[in-house]
C-alpha cells in the first residue's frame, strides 16, 4: 500500500479559529515547538460521527498546556465545537482526530514568553490500529531500553509532544526486532506502559495496573477500568514489577488508538487472549458506539 503523506491530503483542518484547506495548514520552520518541544496534543476517536469523550479530551489538552507553562486561547467548549466542526466539514463517520497546541515562531530561544499560541484540529479516516488477526491472537511486545522519567524531571501528567521522543525510539527498535510494540519501565524499574498505551495485567480473575504517577493516566484507561467494575471485576492500581509479566494470565493495552488490544507475547513469554480481555474489548466497542451505557459518575 502506497504511503499517503499527511501534508498531501484532501479535507479541511481547523486552525486558529477557522477551517482551512488541508494543504494550507502550515507552520514556519522556525516555529518554537519544532525546536524546543513546546507542544501538546490529544489523540481521540470518532465513532458514528461523534468524538468519544470529547470534553474529557479538550479539558486535558488545556491542562497539558498549563503544565508546559502556556494557556490555550480557547475554552473547553470552544475546543469541543472546533472538533465537531472538523468532523462535519470532512463528513467523517469513523476516524482518528488530533487536536494540537503549540508555541509559534515569534521568538526563538529557550525563553519564549512572547510567542503566539496556535491551535489546530485535524481528523482522518482510520480503522483499527491493529488488524483483526492480530486482535484475535494478541500483539507481540518486547522491552524498551528507555524509561519513563520521574515526575520531577519532566511534566509527566501532560500529553506533551517531547515526552514521546523515547516512545518513538522504543517502538522503532521493537518493530526492527520483529515485535509490534515495547513495554517501558519507569525511572524506578517498575512497569509503566507501552509506547502509546496503558498496561493491564490479569491474575486470578483480578485486573492489576501500574499507578500512573510518572506517565499519562489515559482517558481510555479510566473508561476500561469503569467497564471492568461494572462487570464486578476487581481493579487494583499498585506498583508493579517486570517479573509479574511471567505470572500473568492475560495482558492487554488500552488507548484511544489501541482501544483494547490483547497481548499474545512479551519477549518470548506467550499468553492467551483470555475471557476478561475479550469481554472488556467487546464492552468498549459497544460503549463507544452507544450500544452500552457508561456507569453513573
Amino acid at each position: 500500500m502506497a504511503l499517503v503523506p499527511m501534508d498531501d491530503r484532501d479535507g479541511m483542518i481547523w486552525i486558529d479559529g477557522e477551517l482551512k484547506p488541508w494543504r494550507d495548514a502550515k507552520i514556519h520552520v522556525l516555529t518554537h515547538a519544532l525546536h524546543y518541544g513546546s507542544c501538546v496534543f490529544e489523540g481521540q476517536r470518532v465513532y458514528n460521527g461523534k468524538v468519544f469523550k470529547l470534553t474529557d479530551h479538550s479539558t486535558r489538552l488545556r491542562k497539558s498546556a498549563e503544565l508546559l507553562g502556556f494557556e490555550i486561547p480557547y475554552s473547553v467548549a470552544e475546543l469541543d465545537k472546533a472538533c465537531e466542526a472538523v468532523v462535519a466539514a470532512n463528513k467523517l463517520t469513523d476516524a482518528y482526530m488530533r487536536p494540537v497546541a503549540w508555541r509559534g515562531s515569534e521568538q526563538m530561544g529557550v525563553a519564549a514568553q512572547q510567542t503566539k499560541i496556535h491551535v489546530a484540529v485535524a481528523a482522518w479516516d482510520w480503522g483499527s490500529y491493529f488488524s483483526e488477526e492480530l486482535r484475535e491472537r494478541g500483539i507481540r511486545l518486547t522491552w524498551a531500553r528507555w524509561r519513563r522519567p520521574a515526575p520531577d524531571t519532566a511534566p509527566s501528567a501532560s500529553k506533551a509532544a517531547g515526552l514521546y521522543m523515547i516512545c518513538t525510539m522504543s517502538k522503532h527498535e521493537a518493530e526492527a526486532a520483529g515485535f509490534h510494540d515495547a513495554l517501558m519501565l519507569d525511572y524506578r524499574g517498575r512497569l509503566s506502559e507501552a509506547t502509546g498505551a496503558n498496561l493491564f495485567v490479569v491474575k486470578g480473575g483480578k485486573i492489576h495496573t501500574p499507578v500512573p504517577d510518572c506517565f499519562l493516566d489515559g482517558i481510555t484507561r479510566r473508561t476500561v477500568m469503569d467497564l471492568a467494575r461494572q462487570r464486578g471485576i476487581e481493579v487494583i492500581e499498585r506498583p508493579m514489577w517486570p517479573y509479574e509479566i511471567a505470572t500473568a494470565d492475560e495482558i492487554f493495552l488500552t488507548g484511544s488508538a489501541a482501544e483494547v488490544t490483547a497481548v499474545g507475547e512479551v519477549d518470548g513469554h506467550n499468553l492467551q487472549v483470555g475471557p476478561i480481555t475479550r469481554a472488556l474489548r467487546d464492552d468498549y466497542a459497544r460503549l463507544v458506539r452507544g450500544e452500552l451505557k457508561a456507569a453513573a459518575a
